[in-house]
C-alpha cells in the first residue's frame, strides 16, 4: 500500500480503514496496560504529521504486534478487500 498514489488511498477510504484500525489496536493495549489514552497520544505515539504516513502506519503496525497488540480480523479483512477491489497491493 505504501507504493500507492496517496490520493488514491485518501479518496478510496482505504487509508482512513486501516488508520482506524492501527489506532483502535493501540487504544486497547493501552487501556490493557492501564494506561491513560487518547487519540492525540496515538498520532503522537505514530508520528503522523510525518510526510509518509502509510510508512507510519506499517512502522506502528509491527510495533504494536511485537507489543502483543490485537487488530480487529474483521476489520482487517474487510479493508484488504476493499484494497484488492481498487487494485491496491497490502
Amino acid at each position: 500500500m505504501a507504493g500507492q498514489e496517496f490520493q488514491m488511498l485518501v479518496e478510496s477510504g482505504i487509508l482512513h480503514q486501516v488508520e482506524e484500525i492501527v489506532v483502535q489496536s493501540h487504544r486497547n493495549l493501552y487501556l490493557k496496560q492501564g494506561k491513560e489514552w487518547s487519540p492525540p497520544v496515538a498520532y503522537r505515539w505514530l508520528r503522523y504529521e510525518d510526510p509518509v504516513p502509510v510508512e507510519r502506519l506499517l512502522e506502528g503496525v509491527k510495533r504494536l504486534a511485537g507489543w502483543g497488540g490485537k487488530f480487529n480480523p474483521e476489520a482487517v479483512e474487510k479493508a484488504c478487500a476493499e484494497a484488492s477491489k481498487r487494485g491496491f497491493s497490502y
